[in-house]
């Protein structure tokens, strides 16, 4: 009830998932210039929204009826860390509620993954390769 109330049941504010959680500061910062690149850590920011989906997250962790999620918090924790790992559980869990409000429709676990997923054809021909590198060098 407090995160409908922090961003509201029209999502027509929110283009995609990613400018919600943006917005919610959930995304970490991409600072770079001249080749130096400066902290790209979550910020502090987002006061009331953000503890609050973190301590959803932390609680979904420790449920047993989530395994997929647990599943998916221990994988990003033995790389990342416990801190990194719930940060990215409550975004995914943002996601999904910003899809479940978008669509209408209830609460499906396969709806987070729709936007993290990448592209079926992730194959480019040389040609391709050849004009993609000549044009990032101007």
């Amino acid at each position: 009830m407090t995160v409908i109330s922090e961003i509201g049941i029209n999502m027509e504010a929110f283009p995609s998932a990613k400018h919600l959680c943006s917005w919610a500061r959930l995304t970490p910062t991409n600072n770079k210039s001249t080749g130096k690149k400066k902290s790209v850590r979550v910020s502090k920011a987002g006061c009331y929204i953000k503890p609050l989906l973190v301590q959803c997250a932390t609680a979904v962790v420790k449920s047993e009826k989530h395994h997929k999620i647990h599943n998916h918090y221990l994988h990003i924790k033995k790389r990342r860390g416990h801190k990194k790992a719930i940060i990215a559980i409550a975004r995914m869990l943002l996601t999904a509620l910003y899809s479940m409000l978008k669509k209408k429709e209830p609460y499906n676990a396969e709806l987070y993954k729709k936007s993290d997923a990448f592209p079926a054809k992730r194959e480019i021909t040389v040609e391709q390769a050849y004009t993609i590198s000549s044009t990032s060098r101007l």
